[in-house]
């Protein structure tokens, strides 16, 4: 594994905490649009499935020009996708969205960018310290 295998993950997962955040503040936006079906970002379960995916055959690259087959074994090809939340209704006018649980979504995610955030810069401030020899 390279020293930059992780890096992409984390990127990917910083694209998918950005598309969470939107889709969060669309949905709040969209409180009181008549069915409105609100919607979230799926990316934890599908690059925890990738990560731990073992099917018993991988195939290898050898040459860098050779064309990628199958995932990537380190989840870094996995991107967040939106998905429509639980399609139940609650209201009378056909919108699902729950203001309450999304504000509580919206602040999870926000710690989840800032602790992926600092996981970047942990590992860029590694680099500059091996690179400076001090």
């Amino acid at each position: 594994m390279g020293m930059f295998d992780g890096i992409k993950g984390l990127e990917n997962g910083l694209e998918a905490s950005w598309l969470r955040n939107k889709t969060i503040l669309d949905n709040v936006a969209n409180n009181d649009t008549p069915d409105y079906k609100a919607e979230g970002v799926e990316f934890e379960a599908l690059y925890r499935e990738a990560i731990e995916k073992e099917d018993g055959f991988q195939f290898k690259r050898t040459r860098a020009t050779h064309m990628q087959i199958g995932g990537s074994p380190d989840g870094s090809d996995v991107k967040g996708v939106v998905v429509q939340k639980d399609p139940t209704t609650y209201r009378m006018d056909g919108n699902n969205v729950d203001i309450d649980q999304e504000m509580t979504d919206y602040a999870k995610n926000v710690i989840y960018y800032n602790t992926l955030l600092r996981k970047i810069n942990g590992q860029f401030n590694q680099l500059r310290t091996a690179i400076k020899g001090q």
